[in-house]
């Protein structure tokens, strides 16, 4: 009795070490079971042989991909240990099974798969039980189902000389065919059960652990799939990808992926889940997308068409399958992109928990394959999220990917693009510092910093400083250098236009037109050098030249949008408006949704055509608005002009759409003052209708600023046709929108000079100028009212200091003179008066700065 109790321990511990893996614990408890009876010599040498086996595979692990043809002598011992188990007939049918399998192993990785292939067929693997298996047995049958499909690959159909007699019959077609369907079956099979036994495996090491005191000994981490799993596992899906058939291959992959996953399969996991998120953003698009709840179609245009009626279908169960995922509260994904993000956001997960960051040079190759495997997360993450316009999200995700980015230029560089794609650009500018530093002869990089710089955040001196190394790295920059120059050339005419200073303005205006014409030099070709060289001299008024430099650049490009818009300006300050307007229409007929030409277009009409024309091109912008945005605007009140009730009686929602930056509509300013103008105007707008009104303006702020600023344009066409009624109606509904835009103010003290309040007027003047101190237009009006009430010394000073703003503003050069003379200074007043009539006969019909400067 004691005797039977004590081998039952030793078998218990036999099975746990057969179970853990844990092989060279082996030869000592098959010592120990002999001693107990010789009856277990048998089982003793089905142990010995089971173990040298394995330790050789350890020690010589087969690879991917390459067919094992060992030396018989190595496995001699392996191969008589299992013969005498076989030969004596004295175990059990269970143990008999186990032998046999064994030896099958044996022969498939000494290449003899034939042999291999007779053993499983004297087994009948079919036939094996799952259920009260052993966890041990469980890993034995998978490889088993792994190692016959091997074999199956292996060794031809039939003989070569049938093989060639028939090939291309129906006969031999239908038997292909049914090769391998039995071959996926068997690596699916092995595939299921592999996961049924690392799921056992990891569940009875736990109670183990629980129930034992700690002995030294493998953990759950130390667990290896091994060459005959890991194959089980990924064999059925390479084969139904090979043969055209995707639906049966994604299919395999889902089933996989919910199979409660086990430390062992991590790995695994995230390499599937990767190739899975490939494929659904690479193979598969929404209409051959189906619920991975639901059975795949049979047809499917995902398959090869020529093998439709030779797909493999699923046709065995099993007595065990291993458990998944399951509940009520679970996400399902409803379409391919969802899908694809929700597997590449699993996968980055476990590759941030995975990471290996030690720079000790033992983990140098751990840590080379943890980065390529996050990079190519990160890379799918980038097309997935790219595609549906996330790159807030995506800016988040590489953020996270900086665990790894020490000195890894790609990272760094993608998450700059996405910051730059959410408009962080602030932050951009940095990281593309960093990816400078990694970087330092590739010019593109500043340029892009540049870019940004000159663009949204208007940094001009860090701009300058980015364009002189594109400058500074000379013929290395090779084509790029030609960009340098108009880099530069941008930042110098914007700083031009900040200038407050006459001497600095025309310092910087110099310098632009010097930098325009090395980066034309340079590039003769480029219709932006052109392009910009004749803004930049349209800017300085120097109309002739420029005439003829855009005329060159519409022969290098003749579609380009700002260079037709340019044409016309520069027509309209040559007095030619019905010219000009022709050009405009011709721009529009190409560009009919750009507001820049429209406006322009309003200004144009209601000079040659009268306002009534002009009018209809406001109620057209207003249905061009209603069109692109997918917004409901807030300040609809019912309350609205009647060219409102017209154009915007239908609030259907509609996609929303980006536009270009917003401009002042009356100076087309891009001060560093209206910059900071415009943000506090947006502050106290924003402060302003959360008190008026509980319905905020959704989305981007774009799209509302176009809105007002296309009242605003219908405004001031009322005002010049003497109604303040309709004018005032169209001011509220900016007003509505942004109520303390210095613009909406300004046009607010137009009607009351309008209705001949010029108190009022005044007052209204005045609020503008506390939100935008440097805005032209509020300084002149301000400037003639102060006139009016006989203040001319403080009339003189507004005027003066718009004169410093803008020096090419004739109306204000008027107004001064028209002070000047008031308070008897003939002599200056003359002056002014000769300088606004040099200034009105090149004026643009807008001003030539609302054209936008971007790189």
């Amino acid at each position: 009795m004691t005797a039977r109790k004590s081998g039952s321990r030793l078998e218990i511990e036999i099975e746990r070490c057969r179970s853990e893996a844990q092989w060279d614990k082996i030869p000592e408890l098959v010592r120990q079971l002999s001693a107990k009876l010789i009856s277990n010599d048998d089982l003793g040498e089905l142990l010995l042989g089971e173990c040298k086996l394995q330790m050789y595979l350890k020690e010589n692990p087969i690879k991917q991909g390459t067919s094992p043809r060992v030396q018989r002598p190595k496995l001699l011992e392996v191969r008589k240990h299992l013969t005498a188990a076989l030969d004596r007939g004295n175990l059990k049918p269970d143990y008999i099974q186990e032998a046999s399998l064994l030896m099958a192993k044996l022969c498939y990785v000494e290449g003899e798969y034939k042999d291999a292939l007779g053993h499983y067929s004297k087994v009948n693997l079919d036939d094996m039980q799952l259920a009260g298996a052993p966890v041990y047995r469980l890993s034995m049958i998978a490889e088993s189902y792994a190692t016959k499909g091997l074999c199956l690959e292996k060794v031809p159909a039939a003989s070569p000389s049938l093989s060639n007699k028939n090939a291309g019959s129906p006969a031999s077609n239908r038997s292909m065919t049914e090769r391998e369907q039995e071959i996926i079956t068997c690596y699916e099979k092995s595939g299921d059960i592999a996961l049924l036994y690392l799921q056992e495996a990891e569940k009875a090491l736990s109670a183990g652990i629980q129930n034992r005191s700690p002995k030294p000994g493998p953990t759950a981490q130390d667990q290896e799939l091994g060459y005959f799993l890991e194959t089980g596992l990924q064999r059925a899906h390479v084969i139904h990808f090979k043969n055209g058939n995707l639906t049966q291959g994604v299919g395999r992959f889902r089933e996989i992926l919910r199979a409660i996953e086990t430390r062992t399969t991590q790995n695994l996991r995230m390499t599937i889940a990767r190739q899975l998120a490939e494929i659904l953003l690479r193979g598969m698009c929404e209409q051959s997308y189906w619920s991975p709840l639901e059975d795949p179609p049979v047809v499917s245009p995902l398959d090869d068409p020529t093998r439709q009626g030779h797909t493999h279908s699923k046709s065995y169960s099993l007595s065990r399958r291993p458990r998944v995922y399951s509940g009520e509260n679970l996400f399902c994904p409803q379409e391919n992109t969802e899908e694809a993000l929700l597997l590449l956001l699993i996968s980055e997960s476990m590759a941030n928990r995975d990471a290996v960051l030690s720079r000790i040079p033992e983990h140098n190759n751990d840590r080379i394959i943890s980065l390529q495997s996050a990079s190519v997360v990160y890379d799918l993450l980038t097309i997935a999220l790219g595609r549906r316009g996330q790159y807030e999200m995506l800016s988040e995700c590489l953020e996270r990917a900086m665990k790894f980015a020490f000195e890894e230029f790609h990272l760094w560089y993608q998450l700059a693009l996405s910051l730059m794609a959410a408009g962080k650009s602030a932050r951009a500018v940095k990281v593309l510092k960093e990816c400078i530093r990694l970087k330092p002869d590739d010019p593109t990089i500043p340029l892009l910093a540049v870019k940004l710089c000159i663009g949204p955040l208007h940094w001009l001196d860090e701009g300058e400083c980015f364009a002189k190394m594109v400058i500074d790295m000379g013929e290395k920059a090779a084509e790029f250098r030609a960009k340098g120059y108009l880099a530069i050339g941008l930042v110098y005419s914007l700083k031009a236009t900040d200038a407050s200073l006459r001497s600095t303005q025309e310092e910087y205006q110099r310098k632009a037109l010097g930098a325009f014409q090395r980066a034309q030099s340079l590039s003769p070709t480029d219709h932006l050098a052109a392009f910009y060289l004749a803004l930049q001299l349209a800017v300085s008024r120097q109309i002739p030249e420029a005439l003829g430099y855009v005329r060159q650049a519409l022969q290098l490009q003749g579609d380009d949008v700002h260079s037709l818009h340019l044409l016309a300006l520069l027509l309209s300050a040559q007095k030619h408006y019905h010219d000009a307007l022709n050009i405009i229409e011709m721009a529009l007929s190409e560009y009919p949704e750009n507001f820049n030409l429209l406006y322009t277009k309003v200004k144009l009409e209601a000079m040659c055509r009268g306002p009534e024309e002009a009018l209809l091109t406001c109620k057209h912008m207003l249905q061009i608005w209603k069109s692109f945005y997918n917004l409901t605007n807030p300040s609809d009140s019912g309350r609205g002009s009647s060219l409102l009730d017209r154009a915007i009686a239908d609030r259907r929602q509609l996609n929303a759409m980006t536009l270009p930056d917003f401009s002042d509509p009356e100076t087309g300013s891009v001060h560093a003052t209206s910059i900071a103008a415009s943000r506090v105007e947006q502050a106290l707008s924003e402060v302003a209708s959360s008190l008026q009104s509980s319905a905020p303006k959704h989305g981007p702020l774009h799209p509302w600023m176009t809105l007002a600023q296309i009242w605003l344009h219908a405004a001031e066409v009322y005002i010049g046709m003497s109604k303040p009624a309709e004018a005032t109606a169209c001011t509220q509904e900016a007003a509505n929108l942004f109520p303390t835009s210095h613009n909406v103010l300004y046009m607010r003290g137009q009607i009351a000079e309008l209705r001949g309040n010029m108190d009022e007027a005044k007052r209204w003047y005045e609020e503008a100028l506390s939100i935008n101190p440097t805005h032209v237009k509020t300084m002149q009006r301000l400037g003639l009212i102060l006139h009016q009430l006989q203040r001319y010394s403080l009339s003189e000073k507004v005027l003066r200091d718009a004169v410093q703003v803008n020096s090419t503003a004739h109306d204000v050069w008027n107004s001064l003179g028209e002070v000047l003379q008031a308070q008897g200074n003939t002599a200056a007043a003359t002056e002014c008066f000769l300088t606004a009539l040099e200034l009105e006969a090149s004026s643009p019909i807008l001003p030539f700065t609302i054209i936008p400067r971007a790189l």
